[in-house]
């Protein structure tokens, strides 16, 4: 797997364009085409080790990763590079969580206000990120132990929990305080506004 660098980043940066453009001719809203944007970023500018191991984040999160299918040599080098794993982590558990969060604001927004709906899926989302990787991995049975030996403790969990808590605390308050704005923000945000 990866051995060819240049297939690598050409497989990693066509997968980014393909999403952006499944997102821009889908009409979703605009703030998704963050998430083309870092794979065709993490295509250009990653090393092979590096996308090696945001690849590794992402199996640990599904509870699929096998740190003892790694040599001594490839987990010092891994190891060295934890934040591009945290990473991965971090991206699909919130594509996990977004799978269940997505449906729950749709189904919302078809019959309540948006806001409602976005703070709806948004209270969804934030336990799922952090609980259904955890699950996962505990029903695969996998060594979180010798995992968290080998790279630390995700820290970025925490940061990303926190700062979406912040934001959906931050607009239920402006729901409360000012219902106009909050709307005209989540509008915005889900791009049904100008």
């Amino acid at each position: 797997m990866f051995e060819n660098e240049m297939q690598t980043r050409a497989a990693i940066c066509s997968s980014g364009l393909l999403l952006g453009l499944i997102f821009f001719f889908a009409h979703l809203p605009v703030v998704l085409l963050i998430v083309p944007v870092a794979i065709l970023f993490l295509g250009l500018v990653a090393d092979p080790e590096e996308t090696h191991a945001v690849w590794y984040g992402m199996l640990n999160a599904l509870g699929i990763f096998d740190l003892s299918t790694l040599t001594d040599a490839e987990k010092a080098n891994y190891a060295g590079k934890k934040h591009y794993f945290w990473f991965g982590e971090v991206g699909m558990a919130a594509i996990m969580a977004g799978v269940f969060a997505t449906p729950l604001g749709i189904f919302l927004a078809s019959r309540t206000e948006i806001t409602l709906a976005f703070t709806g899926a948004a209270v969804l989302f934030l336990p799922l990120f952090v609980f259904l990787p955890k699950l996962i991995q505990r029903a695969m049975k996998t060594d979180a132990d010798a995992i968290i030996l080998a790279f630390g403790k995700n820290e970025q969990v925490k940061k990303v929990f926190w700062s979406l808590f912040a934001v959906l605390a931050g607009l239920v308050l402006a729901q409360v305080a000012d219902p106009v704005t909050a709307q005209q923000v989540i509008s915005i945000i889900t791009g049904m506004g100008t």
